[in-house]
């Protein structure tokens, strides 16, 4: 089969770049009914197997604007196969594991190989159709949902009833899966940064400050936020980050173009993007603990690990069924009115949770509504940026969007995990969370999400592309 006759052919493509999102997702929730038992499993303490999910957070934000810059150079089907190489090794590694080093090196390496999730997104403006793209953009985007809804149950049933390393079998397997489909369904694409230089001081710099920076957020409350470490780490982090934006300004060929950043439409969207990634992240870390909570507390709902899942997976499954309403009004209004919008879905979903705190129907409903509003803002972010940015750039530039929403996520996990550990109530002799702190957590999540709703609002319309070479852009479908 030629490129040309796969690119005429967007449901195969999108489903198996879907597939991949959905298995990179999982990623990130696969080992959360594990936090328990990993001391005993990986012979460490707690504190240490908390790494086992920071290395994957820091692993993925480190390399998905590497990863995306190397698709736009060399090829974005090329770089999307080699990302299921990482994959595969890691699940492979975490699979084999008996001890937390060896543990935290292939939760790392999975890390790497979710980058394929906003490549994935940057390559359909290259290989489909126009009258395609935008329910495909949303499609993929929402997929991220249902890997996220399906990671906890799946995850929570396996490490009940089977060995939890089937969890990582299955990984390595899907990484196959996915290399093979890619291969074979989805179409070489025109490469329009090719020729430039990689920028290794940009890659190296914006690591090592992303490093410090996600590392004083994520384990401040654990080492103490006013401790020497974690301010070192924080102010360390901020110091290579200015460096590394004076770095890119005069840069020929910059890991990510900061002057293109710099516009309105690209540099509004992130910043609402790294909104929309706290208030996503803020109703996922209050509404599983509410559920789980004992009964005796007065607000917590008694739900096992694997019943919280199932009480979630429709929420994660509305972000796909929302997907096609979310293109229909990108469509007929701009994603800017469908960011806007999502946005405000996201407060509404946080404002009727006030009410709705004390029954497992009333949060999987509040969790339903407010992942229905980041399927919709989800859909708009990536049309939003590819949409103001040259060909030859997509690939960063949408994988350095997806980087603001993990920092927004890592922003939100500080923030929340500072206003439930202030706010506490004693039981059994323990201190937990109260109901006036999850009351708390959720009026800030809808505060965010407002906010969001206001930056969108002020994203200005696009203007019709004037890049040199832009007739030369046309995706595979439109030449062939």
């Amino acid at each position: 089969m030629t490129d040309s006759e796969k690119a005429i052919r967007p449901g195969g493509i999108v489903a198996v770049l879907a597939f991949a999102g959905i298995t990179g997702a999982i990623m990130q929730t696969v080992v959360t009914p594990l936090i328990g038992e990993l001391p005993q499993l990986l012979h460490t303490t707690s504190a240490n197997a908390t790494w086992v999910i920071t290395a994957t957070l820091l692993a993925a934000a480190v390399f998905m604007p590497v990863i995306g810059r190397l698709g736009d150079m060399y090829g974005k089907k090329r770089v999307l196969l080699i990302c299921c190489a990482p994959l595969f090794i890691g699940s492979v590694l975490c699979a084999l594991s008996t001890a937390l080093v060896p543990m935290v090196i292939g939760r790392g390496l999975q890390g790497v190989g979710m980058g394929m999730i906003p490549l994935g997104i940057s390559l359909l403006r290259d290989v489909l159709p126009q009258d395609k793209l935008g329910s495909s953009i949303a499609l993929l985007s929402a997929s991220l949902g249902i890997g996220g809804g399906l990671g906890l149950p799946l995850s929570a049933a396996v490490a009940e009833y089977a060995d939890w390393r089937v969890l990582f079998w299955g990984a390595a397997v899907a990484a196959v899966l996915i290399a093979v489909l890619i291969w074979r369904i989805v179409p070489t694409a025109p490469v329009f940064a090719k020729g430039q230089k990689f920028d290794y001081v940009g890659a190296l710099s914006l690591g090592a400050g992303l490093i410090g920076v996600l590392l004083s957020v994520t384990k401040g409350a654990s080492w103490g936020w006013g401790s020497p470490t974690t301010l070192i780490l924080l102010a360390g982090g901020i110091v290579v980050l200015l460096a590394w934006g004076w770095w890119e300004r005069r840069h020929h060929d910059p890991l990510i173009d900061l002057k293109v950043s710099a516009r309105p439409q690209v540099l509004l969207t992130n910043t609402a993007s790294l909104l929309i990634g706290f208030a996503m992240y803020a109703q996922s870390l209050a509404v599983p603990q509410l559920l789980q909570l004992p009964v005796a507390t007065g607000y917590g709902l008694g739900q096992s690990m694997l019943a919280m899942g199932l009480w979630l997976l429709p929420a994660g499954l509305t972000m796909m069924a929302v997907s096609p309403f979310g293109a229909r009004i990108s469509a007929a209004r701009g994603p800017k009115f469908t960011l806007a919008v999502g946005s405000l879905v996201i407060a509404a979903g946080y404002g009727v949770s006030l009410a709705l705190l004390g029954t497992t129907w009333g949060l999987m409903a509040v969790a339903i509504v407010t992942n229905a509003g980041v399927g919709l803002a989800y859909g708009a972010m990536p049309a939003l940026i590819m949409g103001a940015v040259p060909r030859s750039e997509t690939g960063a530039a949408n994988s350095f969007n997806t980087l603001m929403r993990a920092m927004g996520s890592s922003i939100a996990s500080a923030v929340i995990g500072v206003v439930l550990a202030q706010m506490t109530t004693s039981f059994a002799g323990r201190p937990l969370p109260s109901e006036n702190g999850f009351r708390v957590t959720m009026l800030i999540g809808c505060a965010v999400a407002l906010l969001a709703s206001a930056i969108a609002a002020t994203i200005p319309a696009r203007r019709p592309a004037t890049e040199p070479g832009a007739a030369e852009g046309r995706s595979l479908a439109e030449v062939h």
